[in-house]
């Protein structure tokens, strides 16, 4: 990696800029007169014209007329976020905030979008981005986030012709804000200098509002949405195949040789992993979240593979599948597994419009009690004692499903009403992911069981007239599950 000869975050231009100040430790002992004055010139104009909308831009507008009608007379602030350190000079991957990307379709760091109010009714939508790096001060080439170093981004105006929204200068936003007068609300969490150019401005509970109605917002998704959804699922399924074909290798290496696999497929077909990918073999997959994924890949155990390929417009698909390593299960893991399976498929069956979010839970955990019931692990309790105790709760652990979208686990401030307890309709999406985990050190269930987890997710939208399965192009059943791997593998 090239050490950029300045640091990375130089004051804002003025007409009395200081000079871009050198890097600590920098080879360079300066920069010449002549080699400053050489940079300014000598560049292609590079502007591009002519640019047609990004795909989205129809919804965002649509997503912003909605926001503007719920909070009419105020001023609405909604940041992308900034880069965040890793280490030193180096920065983590940024990804913009969920609630700005829903209603720009921009992903860059700093952006601000700000919706004026018009009056009692309506907002002016403005985007405030970086634009085009400074030639004449060297900010292109000096500033560690200088375009030669980071790569060209958009002019205002290539920007505004992407995402069909005014734009300006984001440097001027935290003044333009500190200065507003009215009722201001602002998504906090991704922006510090807008935070505090606004904190007298604002209330935690307003702000809050702003959130919780964004969250709500994305339940029911649009048409571009489930498009985005959908490709990610299928991206994903070819991720698990990818996975398959390479069990041989993992098996000499660890679960990092899965993780890395499925990754490729994640950046070459996607922007990124949706959350971090969970490789779970043998008695890993009891850990509901194993992201470490250093363990060891054994035959004739289980790999719990949960993972989800990000689409480039920041859509996740979040699927689980349970594989025998060595392309075949043994009686007592297929027994554990068609249960699980047996508990999936009535939960699916409960995911219909009009049905009660909880309903797909309540299904499938009925069908998870009734098999420890059936197995002795509970006693003589009845299957209803035991879910009115929650006891299988000891093997099940987690709840059936979360909503799906732009985050794994989607609209998660939204209202209790709105969400858990709330009702479903078309265009909502859910993973539906029962599963069960036999610790390796629980001591009330048989030796045999211990170190066995199994779960099965897929992603569910539901439609007009029940559910449609967006990863169905994974096989699910036993059988299914070893002729897939058998053909992957021949």
């Amino acid at each position: 990696m090239s050490e950029e000869l300045t640091p990375e975050n130089p004051e804002p231009e003025t007409e009395e800029a200081e000079p871009i100040k050198q890097r600590k430790n920098g080879l360079y002992p300066g920069v010449s007169d002549e080699l400053a004055e050489s940079m300014k010139s000598g560049w292609a104009d590079t502007e591009l014209h002519g640019l047609e909308p990004i795909a989205q831009a129809e919804h965002t507008a649509a997503r912003r007329a909605a926001l503007s009608a719920r909070f009419p007379g105020e001023r609405l602030v909604i940041p992308a976020g900034n880069i965040r350190t890793r280490s030193n000079d180096t920065e983590y991957a940024f990804r913009a905030s969920t609630e700005y990307a829903y209603l720009t379709g921009d992903q860059t760091h700093d952006g601000v979008l700000v919706l004026e109010p018009t009056g009692a009714t309506g907002h002016d939508a403005t985007v405030y981005l970086l634009p085009r790096s400074n030639r004449e001060n060297g900010e292109f080439w000096l500033d560690g986030q200088g375009e030669l170093w980071v790569g060209r981004r958009h002019s205002l105006t290539e920007a505004e012709q992407l995402l069909g929204i005014p734009a300006k200068d984001v440097r001027e936003v935290a003044a333009a804000l500190s200065e507003a007068t009215g009722p201001v609300r602002n998504v906090r969490g991704h922006d510090a200098g807008i935070e505090a150019a606004l904190t007298d401005k604002v209330t935690a509970e307003r702000d809050e509002e702003l959130r919780v109605y964004l969250s709500e917002a994305r339940l029911v998704k649009d048409a571009f949405e489930i498009s985005e959804l959908q490709k990610a699922c299928d991206a994903t399924a070819r991720g698990f195949e990818d996975v398959v074909r390479i069990l041989d290798r993992a098996e000499a290496t660890s679960e990092r040789y899965i993780e890395g696999t499925f990754f490729l497929r994640a950046r070459i077909e996607g922007n990124d992993i949706g959350y971090g990918s969970i490789c779970a073999a043998g008695p890993n997959a009891t850990t509901l979240h194993w992201v470490r994924n250093d363990g060891a890949v054994r035959a004739g155990e289980l790999l719990l593979l949960d993972a989800g390929v990000e689409t480039n417009d920041l859509y996740t698909a979040d699927v689980t599948r349970t594989l025998p390593i060595n392309g075949t299960f043994t009686p007592l893991q297929r027994k554990i597994y068609d249960a699980v399976y047996e508990a999936q498929e009535a939960g699916i069956a409960a995911v219909r419009p009009g049905a009660e979010f909880r309903d797909f839970h309540d299904a499938s955990q009925r069908v998870l009690a009734e098999k420890l019931v059936e197995w002795g692990l509970l006693g003589d309790l009845s299957v209803d004692k035991v879910l009115e105790l929650g006891l299988q709760r000891r093997w099940t652990l987690h709840g059936t499903g979360h909503m799906l979208g732009m985050d794994v686990h989607d609209c998660a401030a939204a209202r209790t009403d709105s969400y858990v307890n709330g009702t479903l309709e078309p265009g909502v999406c859910l993973t539906v992911e029962p599963g069960l985990y036999f610790q390796a050190d629980d001591l009330t269930v048989p030796e045999e069981y211990r170190g066995i987890g199994v779960r099965i997710e897929d992603d569910i939208l539901v439609t007009e007239d029940g559910n449609r399965n967006l990863s169905d192009k994974l096989p699910r059943r036993a059988d299914e599950i070893e002729s897939w791997m058998a053909q992957l593998k021949s």
